[in-house]
């Protein structure tokens, strides 16, 4: 933790350019993406994306699970995504599931989580559970299907679908692989995850 806090100390001392930069961030926000994706610390939306301070919303999820859409009960997730659509009028949404991933490891393998029941519950959103082989550590077949189904669970959002349908939004799914810092991009052509 020391180093975490050593940092953060001295984070404010910059140099006249990155003052400026730091001024013009607290004018407001205008990022072109919603990045919906783990919350896994190996997972660094910023870092993956080249993107500077002001340009990616970010969700992230245990899973990177989208709930559904429910109007009368809204999570937090959802009030993300609204704000994202609507508010800040984001014209990409990217949702990126990961190699290695525990969240969708355990969905796939059928891991018994009741000693972790809030876990147990937030992956029942999951559904319908990702397939794919329970020996493989990557669990990609079992991520780059759960991914495609989160895009699903986006377009059942009122706003979204709107948005889609007026042409003023496009969904991307990535897969992030953390052993080898690449990422894959789904083609609707292929319907196969390809490298960007």
């Amino acid at each position: 933790m020391q180093p975490l806090i050593d940092h953060a100390r001295g984070f404010g001392h910059r140099s006249a350019e990155q003052s400026k930069e730091l001024v013009r961030l607290a004018e407001g926000q205008s990022p072109q993406v919603l990045f919906i994706t783990c919350s896994d610390s190996r997972v660094v939306p910023a870092l993956i994306a080249g993107a500077r301070p002001g340009e990616l919303f970010e969700l992230r999820t245990a899973g990177n699970i989208v709930p559904p859409y429910a109007s009368e009960h809204p999570t937090s997730e959802a009030a993300t995504i609204e704000y994202a659509v609507e508010v800040l009028g984001v014209s990409d949404i990217v949702v990126c599931g990961h190699s290695h991933c525990g969240a969708v490891g355990a969905l796939v393998r059928g891991d018994d989580l009741d000693a972790v029941p809030a876990v147990r519950d937030w992956l029942t959103h999951a559904t319908p559970r990702p397939s794919g082989a329970a020996e493989d550590p990557e669990v990609a077949e079992g991520v780059q299907a759960h991914v495609l189904t989160q895009l699903l669970r986006l377009r059942s959002y009122p706003f979204i679908e709107r948005k889609l349908k007026e042409r003023q939004l496009s969904l991307h799914a990535w897969y992030y692989e953390v052993h080898k810092g690449a990422v894959r991009a789904h083609s609707a052509e292929t319907d196969a995850f390809e490298a960007l």
